[in-house]
């Protein structure tokens, strides 16, 4: 299948618009054939995976569309990197492997692109709308943007999504078309469950676990109490899988019945959901049972939202947790400087608060203690964090976490 380009895309190509949207153009062209695209679209945004410092490779990568003039041609927010640059007394790192982390985040910049450095670019000012083509890269962030907003991404990765963002084009295959977004696969939650957090958690890890390449649908769902659960729902679906985006009947924008979710076309699979599959798939998120003694709580991955912290807060003051429990919550910065502009953390690390923005606590050394262990309400947190920083993890509700700080130990249920 040929690559449709038109003069503009040849103009980059050929080296007029500099060497470095020549290099970005010639690897977007690569990627698109293989994936057959016959043609590129305009991007109205672009979000950039790349910050996270892995090795010298990517750095190198970003310095040489630097050196060739790159500049980022559509809005370009930034995902997390390996240090936070508001709190830099938290991380802990070497001299050695703080210059190239720093570098790698301030190197994005220099390419016009925003200091957002989150997870969760949907909680900012430049949140796509409906129908908007974007190129997004960050799993959480890519699966939202496709299934809760109705944006038009596909996964894109390190290199590929910052090679969109330099040419403001992305190949037209996959999720970007319409045809590409029909529903596959029919999830049925049974048995009349509450929406509780850990509900959204446990369907998205199953979904996530049993779809497999197909685009699943969700009928039965209970309404959201809002949409950081459907957030979390698909941060595990995308943790534990390839989900790109979701449907769930009468929830999200491209789903209002079932019929308009699979394009009136009869799913592939049925697959039922009871309240036992999610009890067993959130159990398996734990790796230590009840009681044993607490190093600390890491909340918000993906990115806790401002409504999040307005639901925290007054937790934290009711239970008033005071056992030396440090109580971790990865936040973005700009989330961060309203809650300040707020004067909403006046007097938290009393109990024990300790916000993290610009990265994640299962992704750089923040905690403390890596010997104990560690409560989260996220089950993207809960799958990674045991092989990327070594901990044992607990998984619970958000009010499970913090009353287990103030008991110094983990405990799960109603009070």
């Amino acid at each position: 299948m040929s690559l449709e380009l038109n003069a503009g895309d040849q103009s980059m190509l050929h080296g007029e618009q500099g060497s470095a949207a020549a290099a970005a153009m010639e690897i977007l062209v690569a990627f698109a054939k293989a994936v057959d695209a016959r043609k590129l679209l305009d991007i109205a945004g672009a979000h950039i995976d790349g910050c996270l410092y892995h090795g010298q490779a990517s750095l190198d990568f970003v310095e040489r569309l630097i050196e060739g003039g790159g500049r980022v041609r559509v809005p370009t927010t930034l995902n997390v990197g390996s240090f936070d640059l508001i709190h830099p007394g938290l991380v802990k790192m070497t001299a050695a492997e703080e210059v190239p982390a720093r570098r790698l985040m301030k190197a994005h910049l220099e390419l016009g692109c925003q200091a957002t450095f989150t997870c969760a670019p949907y909680q900012t000012r430049f949140r796509p709308g409906f129908g908007e083509q974007i190129a997004w890269g960050e799993s959480n962030a890519i699966v939202f943007a496709n299934s809760v907003i109705g944006a038009r991404t596909n996964r894109y990765g390190d290199f590929i999504d910052l090679c969109c963002a330099i040419t403001g084009r992305a190949p037209a295959w996959g999720l970007h078309l319409i045809e590409n977004r029909r529903g596959q696969v029919l999830f049925e939650l049974t048995g009349g469950l509450e929406p509780t957090d850990a509900l959204f958690v446990g369907v998205g890890l199953i979904v996530g676990q049993r779809s497999g390449d197909r685009i699943p649908v969700i009928s039965g769902l209970p309404p959201p109490r809002d949409e950081d659960q459907l957030k979390a729902l698909g941060a595990a679906a995308a943790t534990m899988g390839a989900v790109a985006l979701f449907h769930a009947v009468g929830i999200t924008p491209e789903a209002k019945t079932l019929d308009e979710a699979l394009h009136g076309l009869v799913p592939e699979e049925k697959i039922r959901i009871s309240r036992a599959d999610i009890d067993h798939a959130l159990a398996k998120l734990s790796s230590v049972p009840d009681g044993v003694l607490l190093a600390a709580v890491s909340l918000g991955t993906p990115h806790f939202s401002h409504e999040e912290w307005m639901r925290l807060l007054p937790l934290l003051r009711e239970v008033a947790p005071g056992r030396g429990v440090p109580i971790y919550v990865n936040t973005g910065r700009a989330t961060l400087a309203r809650l300040q502009d707020e004067g909403a953390l006046a007097g938290m690390e009393a109990f024990g608060l300790v916000p993290v923005a610009d990265t994640c606590t299962y992704v750089t050394t923040i905690i403390e203690r890596l010997d104990g262990v560690v409560m989260t309400n996220s089950g993207k947190w809960a799958h990674y964090a045991p092989g990327n920083i070594g901990v044992s993890v607990a998984f619970g509700d958000m009010e499970d976490c913090i009353r287990s700080a103030a008991a110094g130990r983990v405990v799960r249920g109603a009070p």
